[in-house]
């Protein structure tokens, strides 16, 4: 269900993908929302995975069906369904995403669809393949993901692995990307609305 309101500014999560202790992921997602606070096109809250625990797929019917049993699944559904969109912050593992970020993702179907997404990924290659991967799973979600996507380097963008220091080029990949994501946002709303009328 989608629980936006067509005369409300847009609403953004920016979901930190990553539960590890001694992340990275809060320091990247930081420095997004602080990036995002200064522009006026859509209003950008962080969404952390640590803060919405949830189990491995523990579901009988399929997302999909769209009945949501547990009250872990209904309480995050309930979360990203008041969201016009997304930007995801990953880092990337064995060539993917973050497991956890791939449940949370699995949980819901409906809540998900026709609303846009960016990519801010990390790693040794800047996440490269794991913002490839998300497209490819957001893509059966009706996700379409925004061509800039911003790409961290753990050895230029990070001081001594630990320290966010980004290169002063991404901050214009960022914009670029708030952009992409503000414009979607707002097609993608009116779909939305759309669909809601029709149904």
């Amino acid at each position: 269900m989608d629980t936006t309101n067509a005369h409300d500014q847009l609403r953004i999560a920016i979901i930190v993908g990553s539960t590890r202790p001694g992340r990275r992921g809060g320091d990247v997602a930081a420095w997004v929302h602080e990036a995002a606070r200064r522009r006026t096109d859509a209003h950008y809250e962080v969404v952390d995975l640590a803060d919405h625990p949830l189990p491995h797929l523990d579901a009988e019917l399929p997302p999909i069906m769209g009945s949501y049993a547990a009250p872990h699944t209904r309480d995050w559904a309930a979360t990203i369904a008041g969201y016009d969109g997304f930007v995801v912050v990953t880092p990337e593992y064995n060539h993917s995403i973050p497991g956890v970020l791939k449940n949370a993702i699995d949980h819901l179907y409906a809540e998900w669809n026709h609303k846009v997404a960016g990519v801010v990924s990390y790693g040794a290659d800047g996440g490269a393949r794991a913002s490839t991967h998300l497209r490819q799973v957001f893509g059966e979600l009706k996700v379409p993901v925004v061509r800039q996507a911003v790409g961290l380097s753990l050895y230029l963008d990070f001081e001594d692995f630990t320290r966010l220091a980004p290169r002063p080029q991404l901050a214009g990949q960022l914009d670029t990307l708030f952009d992409e994501v503000a414009l979607w946002g707002g097609a993608l709303r009116a779909v939305r609305g759309r669909l809601r009328a029709a149904a």
